[in-house]
């Protein structure tokens, strides 16, 4: 029979690192992130986190991430209600909530849920696009390219939410209530046409309270996916 060969996983995974070059990426409207944080960190999965400052450009697909639901959840830093430190969570949907954790390292979150109504997505690990020379300096690592790295040592680079932070230069001074749906921001997420496969929903890591449930979204199979690895179904 005629037509294109199906696509194998290992196609996916070698193209997905070119895509960016390839292809446009496309802001994400505020819209996409106004719905229940459940959803918002579902449809992330595979969209491009961009960071744009004259003579720098990184960009990284998004491979893990955690829902946190508000005022109700007792692990969301909303849940203490809204304050000075946590008010991005309240305010309009798609900006950055960035805090900084265990005395060493940022957290990248988004907000969602409309206006007034808490909600957001944390983002734990990314694989690096394009300007993965500079990702690697950040992380005082240094490499012409990601194929210089043993492939077990890749997720050094930007698997957690600690070394992510530090690749793409995140801190709470410079990036917090950042409009991550516009690209006249210095950073922010956008789309360039890749679906992501084998998604799963695991519980939370790293937490104590609420520990259990299923609000973990990961890319099965991607070697950037920090903690626990399940494989694809």
């Amino acid at each position: 029979m005629g037509g294109k060969p199906a696509r194998t996983n290992k196609q996916d995974e070698a193209e997905s690192a070119d895509s960016a070059h390839i292809f446009p990426i496309k802001p994400l409207n505020r819209a996409f992130f106004a719905g229940h944080p459940r959803q918002v960190a579902r449809k992330l999965l595979g969209k491009v986190l961009v960071r744009a400052t004259p003579g720098l450009r990184l960009t990284a697909r998004i491979v893990e991430v955690e829902a946190y639901l508000g005022e109700a959840d007792p692990a969301a830093h909303a849940a203490a209600g809204c304050t000075l430190r946590n008010s991005v969570l309240f305010g309009p949907p798609g900006h950055a909530y960035v805090y900084f954790i265990y005395g060493n390292h940022y957290c990248l979150n988004v907000s969602c849920e409309p206006e007034g109504k808490a909600g957001g997505v944390l983002f734990r690990a990314v694989e690096p696009l394009t300007g993965i020379e500079e990702m690697a300096h950040a992380r005082g690592i240094e490499l012409r390219d990601l194929k210089d790295l043993p492939k077990k040592e890749w997720p050094k680079l930007t698997s957690g939410p600690g070394r992510m932070s530090e690749a793409f230069g995140i801190t709470r001074s410079r990036d917090n209530d950042c409009d991550l749906t516009s690209t006249a921001s210095h950073l922010w997420i956008g789309d360039d046409g890749y679906r992501a496969r084998n998604i799963l929903a695991t519980p939370r890591i790293g937490i104590t309270k609420a520990a259990k449930l299923p609000l973990r979204y990961i890319i099965a199979g991607n070697p950037f996916v920090s903690g626990p690895k399940p494989k694809p179904k």
